[in-house]
């Protein structure tokens, strides 16, 4: 009935395993649980008891093949129709999770998506940015963004017809691109609340320096497809192809210029998201330089 399938890298996974195991099997479902290790450097010994748990399996890749290409090969190991996405840094915070998702099983034509939650005592200052972002954006359900794979479940045929794109590489977009690919196929997408908390945050430079990792990609995406759903997905791509070019030169020095204080703005413990999204604009324009 539900296989749920989790890419690994560098994380513990073992207690969100067990949280998993525990309620499908109070679910009375036919069920696995598959980890797969993206050649991982650390936690390894420990995501190994994974494979003394029934219906689970923990299997470690001998070199790292990336976000996409994971995603597809334990897609590919899957025996059950409905596949259940989630990331490894996910926690389980509600005691029906696994229950929400059964209704869903039923209908194979359609993608849900159970959404992210934040530990509300999470308060550290090395994270705000993170927390900020996730709890105002990622964590707010009325918020559109783009496609997320953070938690969310697809019937198997449905994906294999869109497929992570292999082509991509490094962080970021990868997601984005599956999301215009289920819209151009004219699948439904339905938003449950029925979230996982997001516990591997990222401090504050980490997440600006994935953040401009992520900026390349999407411009490199754009250049390479000229998806016209790509701009109408991300605000921030169709802010940047709607200025004029000589304008892109402009912001781009004046990133240069402030990128400093902004910076020390965004790391604070209270970072603006306002100037988070004039930063994100200002190092794509600088890209283009």
């Amino acid at each position: 009935m539900l296989s749920i399938l989790i890419p690994t890298y560098n994380y513990d996974c073992t207690q969100l395993v067990m949280d998993l195991r525990r309620q499908a099997k109070d679910a009375a479902i036919r069920y696995e649980i598959i980890v797969m290790d993206d050649a991982s450097a650390t936690c390894k010994e420990a995501n190994q008891d994974i494979n003394n748990l029934p219906h689970c399996q923990y299997i470690e890749l001998a070199e790292n093949i990336g976000r996409s290409r994971i995603r597809n090969r334990l897609a590919d190991m899957a025996k059950y129709n409905s596949l259940l996405f989630m990331d490894c840094d996910a926690a389980v915070c509600k005691s029906d999770f696994i229950s929400a998702y059964l209704p869903y099983c039923k209908n194979q034509s359609q993608v849900v998506i159970g959404g992210t939650a934040y530990d509300p005592n999470e308060t550290n200052p090395a994270y705000s940015l993170r927390l900020t972002y996730g709890l105002k954006r990622e964590g707010n359900q009325n918020y559109g963004g783009c496609f997320t794979t953070f938690n969310f479940m697809i019937p198997h045929k449905i994906f294999n017809l869109i497929r992570f794109d292999e082509n991509i590489h490094g962080y970021g977009h990868e997601d984005t691109l599956f999301g215009i690919r289920l819209i151009e196929k004219q699948i439904p997408i339905i938003r449950i609340n029925n979230p996982l908390i997001h516990k591997g945050l990222d401090t504050n430079k980490i997440f600006l320096q994935k953040t401009e990792i992520a900026n390349a990609n999407l411009l490199k995406l754009y250049r390479e497809t000229k998806q016209p759903e790509l701009p109408a997905t991300s605000k921030l791509l169709r802010t940047y192809l709607n200025l004029p070019t000589h304008i892109h030169w402009f912001i781009g020095i004046a990133f240069r210029l402030f990128r400093p204080l902004m910076t020390k703005q965004l790391c604070s413990k209270r970072p603006s998201l306002f100037l988070f999204d004039c930063y994100k604009l200002g190092h794509l324009c600088s890209l283009k330089q």
